[in-house]
């Protein structure tokens, strides 16, 4: 499988994961809580204000960005220990991407994506600095929710099927990415951000049913061992933009 041609797709992924119903209302809180600051400050707040805000969600999302990078080289390397049995470790992992999309879809209860894996982390800086907020996105990297450990899941499963660590912190590198674009802009306009997560919040419901759907077709292709059909799709899709010229910067 190639994986410049699952950078789109784990791309997706990262935004899917910041509309989740258990990310996007939460974007001010976390904002507020790294910086110090609130929603009604950062409207109202000098320049500096806002530069404190943004910086410290930059500090943030390098942090979860370091621990899903990390996830990405351990699932890679174990698909490379066990070459011989790449294509049932895919079928596999095919079968459990099905599961994460209908649980996402609410077909059945998962209990153990139903609970919530966090890292009590108490960094001994003060609360609105950045090495504060780095540590703290860190912990954000490390929790397990119902509605993030699906996608998130997802992704390693692709990354184990790699077989490479290198391919691995790509494509998690790749998803990080995606996930910390709309929050740093979120930060860069942290007041007019939360009335607009206000309004959104009522239709996260039909984005996480558009995930677990997703999820199902992604995992069928797994279980099927037909994912050059998906890339051959993606291929096309985005030869418009010379992709793969494109692929070559990574």
């Amino acid at each position: 499988m190639e994986t410049t041609a699952l950078i789109v797709p784990a791309f997706a992924a990262g935004l899917l994961t910041f509309l989740a119903p258990c990310t996007l209302p939460m974007v001010p809180a976390y904002l507020g809580f790294i910086s110090g600051a609130s929603a009604q400050e950062a409207l109202g707040g000098s320049a500096r204000l806002r530069y404190r805000i943004f910086f410290n969600g930059l500090a943030f999302v390098l942090g979860f960005s370091v621990i899903f990078i990390l996830f990405g080289v351990f699932a890679g390397y174990l698909g490379h220990l066990i070459p011989g049995y790449r294509l049932w470790l895919t079928r596999i992992g095919g079968a459990f991407v099905i599961l994460f999309g209908l649980f996402m879809l609410g077909v059945f209860n998962l209990p153990l994506l139903s609970r919530e894996y966090r890292m009590n982390v108490k960094t001994p800086f003060a609360r609105g600095s950045y090495l504060n907020a780095f540590g703290l996105g860190a912990a954000f990297g490390t929790g397990w929710t119902p509605c993030i450990g699906p996608i998130l899941g997802s992704i390693l499963v692709l990354a184990g099927t790699e077989g490479t660590a290198g391919s691995g912190a790509l494509l998690l590198g790749v998803f990080a990415f995606g996930l910390s674009i709309p929050f740093l802009l979120a930060a860069a306009a942290l007041g007019t951000a939360e009335k607009a997560i206000q309004r959104i919040t009522p239709y996260l419901n039909a984005v996480s049913m558009v995930s677990g759907i997703l999820l199902v077709v992604l995992g069928f292709f797994l279980l099927t061992n037909s994912m050059g059909t998906v890339i051959a799709f993606m291929y096309r899709l985005f030869s418009f933009l010379h992709y793969d010229s494109l692929v070559n910067y990574f």
